[in-house]
């Protein structure tokens, strides 16, 4: 089967996509800004692409769902096309590697551990194979990437001490921190260098995020709902606003303040 065969047919599944990604890459035929691309420079458009992943799912738009996973699979052979150019791997040891983790990782499914447990367990398992597989870290702390969302990487970081015991007891503790944390920043305020107002803000967010935790809320989630309903929200106030002539610009506070009540009330 030629080349072309194999990316005209649409029936050949992966193949078709890898002979496609071959094709872009191609020195002498392929497309200018491909070539051009590292791996530092398709790594944001990865990133991006799980976020677009993660804002379909939430929206519910299911039709757009196939194309945004395509989206993040074709970044996923983008990287491994070049690893395969430069001889460090490949896709198909892409393929074996996650393979061989998810056997690994599920000794109740794919070996002769007990499958009755609850989902928590299970949970706890997976990290303690996670763990194991590190070997003896240096610190409590390594593994966790430094490049991810920095709620995201706060909940990971906190989850990560509490498991050798460095957590608040009680919600409540987490709450007379965050009370803490928020009167220092009011009342140092104008005392403060801008540097230090943004660290002090930093460990309120901090907090922020353990109470997250405490209450089995995710950070990063709950906080992405809440941008989703200030948009549709203040859409809504615009929306108002349209219908009597005016635009933001042309209203105030009080007036936008109040429709705001009008929206919440509604909904």
């Amino acid at each position: 089967m030629t080349s072309d065969d194999t990316i005209y047919n649409r029936n050949n599944g992966i193949l078709r996509l890898l002979e496609i990604m071959r094709r872009l890459r191609d020195p002498k035929t392929g497309c200018p800004w491909d070539i051009e691309q590292d791996f530092n420079s398709i790594a944001p458009y990865t990133v991006e692409e799980a976020y677009e992943v993660a804002d379909v799912i939430e929206r519910e738009a299911w039709d757009e769902l196939p194309g945004e996973l395509g989206d993040l699979l074709l970044n996923t052979i983008y990287h491994a096309q070049m690893a395969e150019e430069e001889g460090k791997f490949d896709f198909d040891t892409v393929v074996q590697v996650i393979s061989d983790k998810m056997i690994a990782r599920h000794p109740h499914v794919f070996g002769d551990e007990n499958r009755d447990k609850s989902a928590a367990q299970q949970l706890k398992d997976w990290e303690a194979i996670k763990a194991k597989e590190r070997g003896e870290p240096a610190s409590v702390l390594d593994g966790i990437a430094g490049n991810l969302p920095a709620l995201t990487r706060a909940l990971k970081l906190q989850n990560r001490a509490a498991r050798v015991g460095f957590d608040w007891p009680e919600t409540l503790q987490v709450l007379e921190k965050i009370n803490e944390e928020s009167a220092e920043l009011v009342e140092a305020k104008s005392d403060l260098t801008q540097e230090k107002i943004e660290e002090e803000y930093g460990d309120l967010l901090f907090v922020m995020a353990n109470l997250g935790r405490h209450l089995g809320v995710q950070p990063e989630e709950a906080l992405r709902k809440a941008n989703t309903k200030f948009t549709r929200r203040f859409n809504a106030v615009e929306a108002a606003l349209k219908a009597k002539g005016k635009s933001p610009q042309d209203s105030n506070l009080e007036e936008m303040d109040a429709l705001w009540v009008e929206v919440k009330t509604l909904e």
